[in-house]
């Protein structure tokens, strides 16, 4: 025995070092749980978190989170104990007979039973819950709103606007306080519209309209995205949600006919050589109400009245146009607009002054 201690002494392995050591691992340990439990509850808000809901249907995909994550964290530590368990020695002899009971009872517990337990609890509150998203017939027809995916912006409709269909891109208005069903399909390839504070994602198809009912609880900014993988804009396709209430969306809407933003955008003759050059250059693909048809990108017509550029990559501010132009290739890398170093920079200037104009 004396052996033994002077040996451990020598090692540099005392009891009082082990103790030190073990309080020390136990001290990096909750630090570094501390840590991650802080950074995971900074995902908990913001305006793309599923756990702050904003609407009915978004409130039943967190409380589908919530049991989800319930149960798989009892899941674990069953499991973990039942791991540490089996490490335990012991002396136990069985028979081959008794090892084929026990490796039977395992596959059909842990085997059969527990996966058909966890799919029909997450059955029971999914169904439930997707249910409530679907555009079931109403007593009233709730509002439509049509969103379109391209790569990479967003092309949003309301074709039951007074007065005539409103079209705009890269920003959706909505009514608070009721329920809209949202019709949406892809341009090009498949992608995904998902507003997290509201509900949960459906996917945008070439050639078929899915649809899906959401509602916002009272008026607020949320953030939406291309929830899909879409090609390399992808990261870049988010789209500004905003709701008001009805008598606001109305004025909204209002503002963005057709025969409004005509007038507006022909309204002030210190632009005219913008519009030429708008005319000469860009007209081809871009709509702007009494200017242009375009067809091809996303609409201008209201672009100075919104809330960022190039669906999410800058926010619309003074010069932002200008600067879009100049540099869109590099602020959204494989954006389909070609670049403009055929055309002055006074040009492009003049053009970004008009365009941010074109605010209803």
């Amino acid at each position: 025995m004396p052996g033994k201690l002077q040996m451990r002494e020598r090692n540099g392995v005392t009891s009082t070092t082990i103790s030190y050591l073990s309080s020390r691992w136990v001290r990096r340990t909750a630090c570094l749980l501390g840590t991650f439990l802080l950074v995971s509850l900074a995902g908990c808000t913001g305006d793309r978190s599923i756990l702050d809901p904003a609407g009915p249907a978004a409130r039943d995909v967190r409380l589908i989170w919530w049991v989800m994550l319930g149960f798989a964290t009892l899941v674990l530590i069953g499991v973990t104990a039942l791991w540490l368990y089996a490490f335990k020695p012991r002396n136990v002899e069985r028979t081959p007979a008794q090892e084929r009971r026990i490796a039977r009872r395992w596959i059909i517990g842990g085997g059969i039973m527990l996966p058909v337990a966890s799919i029909t609890a997450l059955l029971l509150f999914g169904v439930s819950a997707g249910q409530r998203m679907l555009t079931l017939p109403m007593s009233e027809p709730p509002e439509v709103i049509e969103v379109i995916g391209h790569q990479w912006w967003w092309e949003v409709r309301y074709p039951d606007a007074e007065g005539g269909e409103v079209v705009t891109a890269n920003q959706l208005v909505m009514p608070a306080g009721e329920p809209v069903d949202f019709h949406v399909s892809g341009a090009d390839v498949i992608h995904a519209f998902w507003v997290p504070r509201l509900g949960g994602k459906i996917d945008m198809l070439p050639g078929r309209v899915n649809k899906i009912r959401l509602q916002a609880d009272e008026p607020a900014v949320f953030g939406a995205q291309c929830a899909e993988l879409c090609g390399v804009g992808h990261a870049h396709m988010q789209l500004h949600v905003e709701a008001l209430p009805r008598s606001e969306f109305e004025a909204w809407l209002t503002a963005r006919q057709e025969a409004t933003l005509s007038e507006l955008a022909v309204a002030d003759a210190t632009y005219d050589d913008a519009r030429d050059a708008f005319m000469t250059h860009c007209a081809r693909c871009h709509q702007v109400a009494g200017v242009s048809q375009g067809g091809i990108g996303p609409t201008l017509s209201d672009v100075g009245g919104r809330a960022t550029l190039g669906a999410g990559v800058i926010a619309m501010e003074e010069g932002a146009v200008s600067r879009w132009l100049q540099h869109h290739q590099t602020l959204k890398p494989g954006n389909k607009m070609p670049t403009h170093s055929d055309i002055e920079t006074d040009t492009l200037d003049a053009l970004g002054a008009w365009l941010e104009a074109l605010s209803p």
